[in-house]
Parts: structure tokens; sequence; C-alpha cells
């Protein structure tokens, strides 16, 4: 028992043994030293602002789902409205049997990335089989002509309802 307690107190027999005026991790006057210099404070204070920029703007990015106003195109000078794109999927949308109404809205997810949502509104009698093969055609079609983008598209189905609306 004398023997364990006194390799606790010792420590491990691998683990190194820091000197008496030197700390575990770090010297404790290297602090001291680097402060008294008199680039230290402009340049943690610098680092820290840029550090705090850099990382607000990434945070912005990747929450930022605005509307883009045009698209740009692989040929020069060419360019594609977003709300084009969107009317034209709406258009197509309800062109397939079984599809009351539907909404498309193309947003910019960053500088090559896209995001097609389209939310289509089937007819009551319309079975839900028959619908989700024609809209895939057409949301590849968008994202084909989305070109130089990579497009992710959401497709939202609903069915209107089969009764009579109610009279209060």
């Amino acid at each position: 028992m004398t023997t364990q307690t006194a390799a606790a107190t010792q420590g491990a027999p691998w683990w190194p043994v820091p000197a008496a005026e030197r700390g575990a991790l770090l010297d404790p006057d290297r602090p001291g030293r680097l402060r008294g210099g008199g680039w230290w404070t402009p340049a943690v204070t610098t680092a820290a602002i840029a550090l705090t920029l850099l990382f607000g703007c990434r945070l912005l990015a990747r929450f930022r789902s605005c509307p883009a106003r045009s698209l740009p195109r692989a040929t020069p000078g060419g360019t594609v409205p977003t709300r084009a794109l969107a009317e034209a999927v709406t258009v197509r949308a309800e062109a397939v049997p079984g599809v009351a109404r539907s909404r498309a809205r193309v947003l910019s997810r960053s500088r090559r990335s896209l995001e097609v949502r389209l939310r289509v509104r089937l007819r009551p009698d319309t079975p839900l089989e028959a619908v989700p093969a024609p809209l895939c055609a057409v949301t590849a079609e968008a994202e084909r002509s989305a070109a130089p983008h990579t497009a992710r598209t959401r497709l939202r189905l609903s069915a209107a309802s089969s009764r009579p609306p109610r009279v209060r």
C-alpha cells in the first residue's frame, strides 16, 4: 500500500517532471516579456478584430437566402432573371396533369448554388403516384437551365380538400 501511495504522490514514471523554476506548460515570465514589447497589444487587438469579422461574415453568409436578381450564364454577358426562371417553373408545373396550382421561388444560397422551392397543390381526384415523376422532370429542366450553378430543389405537395366548403 505504501508503494502505491508513493507512486501516486511522485506521479507516473513516464510523465515528465517540470523544473522548479518553470511552469508545467509555459514559462511564467514569457507572457510578461511578450507584453513588454510595443507590438503585442496592437497585434493581439488586430488579430481579434480580424477573426471576429471573419467569423461574423461567415455566419451571415451561411444564413443568407436572398433572391438573386439575375443568374450569369456561361455565354459572355448573358443573364437570366431569377423571377423569369421561377415563373417558367411555375407554368410548367401547372401544366402537369392533376396540378391545381403551383408556386416557385428561386433563392441564391451562394455564388454557385441555388435553391428552387416548388409548392404544388393537387386536385382532389389526382392520385399521388401520378404527379412526382413529371414534376421531377420539370425541376430537372430548371436545374439544367441554371447551368453554371448547382441547384437544389425542394418540392412540397399538398392536396385540395374534396369536401365542399362549409357556410357559417
